[in-house]
This record gives structure tokens, sequence and C-alpha cells, in this order.
């Protein structure tokens, strides 16, 4: 997809009615003893305290953060925020990376969920043990843009990273990479408690991406589709939270109620199954039979 996306779709799954960017991570699969696979469910993140009756009705599980300093402060007065430009995209993670050759990106983790709203206790790899309310998968990309490349060949090139994780502030720019731009995440909400008696008796790890990837090979992808300046006037802005606007509140930004956001979806292209217990990952039957 070229040109200013923001331009081009009608309607967006975003809280926020100007956002149409789009936000891309692998599914997830639990993978049975008996070899088959079934894609794990995803849930919405209560964490921020989703406001309206009908809350509990969002379909999804990805909630994307831009913060201009960290998750408690928005940091205005501090330094220039420069919002992301039509055809901007990134990456951030590694599929081919297993863990092996060092420790990965701090911004890549996962939470093993005692509760919905549990935070913390990261680790680089998926969960060893069943988790009680499921996994949250993390995803922290850089910040700091060389101010001439909306992409680069590799994806990544364009961007450094001076992420430290657990949405504290990114470390100062280098001089390569000068721009400071909003520190993007992703927090994936996997429903993983339907497996829990499923485990394999063995100890094994039973979850893996639909690349066939484990856990240290977690990546995500980011396209820039944020309508006119809208972001630039929220990053421009002291809000905060809920008050840069959410139902019920005036805010700077323009909101969707959630019945728009669950009307908004793309018709899948996919031609085999994916929902049910498969006996292989989708598009893997060639490499695994």
């Amino acid at each position: 997809m070229e040109g200013d996306i923001g331009e081009q779709a009608d309607c967006t799954t975003c809280a926020y009615s100007e956002d149409f960017s789009n936000y891309w991570t692998a599914a997830m699969y639990f993978r049975h003893e008996n070899g088959s696979y079934k894609k794990v469910p995803q849930y919405p993140n209560a964490q921020l305290g989703t406001q309206g009756k009908d809350a509990d009705n969002i379909k999804g599980g990805m909630t994307v953060y831009y913060t201009q300093k960290d998750f408690w402060n928005n940091g205005l007065a501090e330094q220039k925020i420069t919002a992301f430009k039509p055809g901007f995209r990134m990456t951030v993670g590694d599929p081919t990376y297993n863990g092996a050759s060092g420790t990965p990106n701090p911004g890549l983790a996962y939470t093993c969920l005692q509760t919905i709203l549990t935070r913390g206790n990261e680790t680089l790899d998926f969960p060893k043990e069943p988790c009680p309310a499921g996994i949250m998968a993390i995803h922290h990309f850089p910040a700091c843009w060389d101010g001439v490349n909306l992409d680069s060949p590799d994806h990544q090139s364009h961007m450094f990273s001076t992420t430290k994780g657990h949405f504290q502030e990114a470390g100062p720019c280098p001089a390569s990479h000068p721009v400071r731009m909003p520190q993007v995440a992703y927090e994936t909400m996997w429903n993983t408690t339907a497996f829990k008696d499923m485990w394999p008796k063995d100890g094994s790890q039973p979850f893996v991406w639909a690349f066939h990837g484990n856990g240290y090979g977690t990546h995500a992808d980011y396209l820039f589709g944020w309508k006119g300046d809208s972001l630039q006037r929220v990053m421009d802005d002291n809000c905060f939270f809920h008050n840069c606007g959410s139902p019920g509140v005036d805010g700077i930004l323009k909101t969707n109620t959630v019945a728009q956001m669950n009307a908004c979806a793309v018709k899948s292209s996919v031609e085999e199954d994916v929902d049910g217990w498969l006996d292989h990952l989708p598009g893997y039957e060639h490499h695994e039979k």
C-alpha cells in the first residue's frame, strides 16, 4: 500500500476516528501434543479502563500507545515531538531471531497475566507455564528518525532505537537520527486460558507464532495513517490518556463508538481454514508433510 493511507480508507477500528494507521503483529497458535494447532483468540486491554456501557463488546486485543515521554507524564515542555509523515512505515523485531545470539531488543517482551490487570515481570520468550489470564505481547518501536527517509529496504534503518522498554522514556537520539518522534508501543492480549489443561506433559513450550517462529522472533509492523495534522495536534497538546478524547470527554481528538469500531472490517482473502484445529500452520502444509 503506497501513499497517504489516511486518505484511502473510509473507516477505522481504532477508538480515535482520525487514526487510519495500519498496525500488525503475527497471530499466535497453540500447538497440541497431538501435533494439531489452534489460533489463540485476543481480548480487549482492561488496563486502559475503557469507558462506555458497551466497552465489553470491543473486538480485538491490540492497544496502541503514542507517548511523548513515558507512561505517566507527557513531557510536553521538554522536547519537540515530530509526528510521522504520510507514507511513513517501520517494523520492529526479527522473525528469524531465535534467542541464540544474545539479548534482543528490550522493547520486545511478554507478560504472563495473573489477572487481566497484571503488568511487569516481563520475559523475552513465551511464558514457560500456563498463565491464569493469558499472555500479553509487547512491542516498543524506535522513536528516533533520520529526518529524511519514510522507509528503508529493511524497514528499520531509517529509525534508531534508544528504547528502554517498560514505557520508560527512550534515550537521547543520535546525530544520525536526530528527529524525536512519538514512542509507539503495542500491547496485544492473547486469551490462552482455554488451553491451560492441554499444556504438554513434558513441559515443552506449546505456543508458536504463525510464521513458525518461537517467542524471540516476535515482530510488529507500523504504517502511519492519521488524518491530516491530527497526530501532530495531539503531540503538541498537554492532554493525557482519555482526556485526549473518549466517549463523554470533549478532547482534542474525535472518537468512534464501539459500534462504529466493530462495524469496520475487511473481508478475509485467506482461502484456507485458520481458526479451527489445524494439522499444520496456515501456509505451511508443504513444509510439514
